[in-house]
């Protein structure tokens, strides 16, 4: 099985509490490339902007930022060209307040978060998931593995629902929707989740640490497995 677990935890509590599983850290600074590449910060470069034909960006991260409208601030095109994988957020501080997406870097339509989220974010990390070879191939590796060992995505986000807006979006939790098959198709079938929803999702959450907790004490402790090589 697949979790999703917050990137600032202590090594030793996410061991403690996934006692057998393999242990990924996909964020921007892994120390390991062949799981950085999985970040929506990282430079594949030449990745398609959604209803701009003819022009591509450097990184998911670079045309979500860049179809940012500010207050101050219309489509950033600087922000597309960006490959440091630093210095792509655009904040409220110095923009002001956003008022939505672009659709399309030249667009005159504003999405919605909820929308933007579904027609650009998603649709562009699927992309890079689809069409980059060796990201495929690191996703095949951890699929394969999953089959027969835990797996633990390292994300600084944690919300693995697309419908929930409450929180940003984790990057390891559209991998694992990938792995499983359950990665969504467009908008039409999908609002965000209710008030409602939300406090039930809190819910379940709330059991799903209890029985990670109860599963590790069953566990017999062995040596984490690792997906890759140290030279990858």
């Amino acid at each position: 099985m697949i979790y999703i677990v917050n990137k600032k935890r202590k090594l030793e509590k996410i061991k403690e509490d996934f006692p057998n599983a393999a242990i990924l850290d996909i964020t921007s600074t892994s120390n390991m490339r062949y799981a950085k590449i999985l970040s929506p910060f990282y430079p594949h470069k030449n990745i398609p902007i959604p209803f701009t034909e003819g022009l591509t960006a450097t990184c998911v991260e670079a045309v979500w930022q860049g179809l940012k409208v500010f207050d101050n601030a219309d489509v950033d095109f600087t922000t597309f060209r960006n490959d440091t994988m630093r210095d792509l957020k655009r904040t409220v501080r110095k923009y002001g307040m956003p008022k939505g997406h672009r659709k399309g870097a030249y667009g005159k339509e504003l999405l919605s978060y909820f929308e933007a989220r579904m027609l650009i974010y998603l649709p562009t990390y699927k992309w890079v998931l689809d069409n980059v070879p060796e990201v495929h191939h690191v996703i095949e590796r951890i699929q394969k593995q999953s089959k027969i060992q835990d797996i633990v995505l390292l994300d600084y986000n944690t919300n693995s629902d697309f419908r929930d807006i409450s929180k940003p979006l984790s990057h390891a939790g559209l991998v694992k929707l990938y792995i499983e098959g359950n990665y969504p198709d467009g908008i039409e079938k999908y609002q965000p989740l209710t008030k409602d929803e939300l406090e039930q999702k809190k819910i379940r959450e709330k059991e799903q640490r209890k029985e990670i907790k109860k599963k590790a004490k069953e566990q017999k402790q062995k040596p984490s497995a690792s997906l890759f090589d140290n030279n990858e």
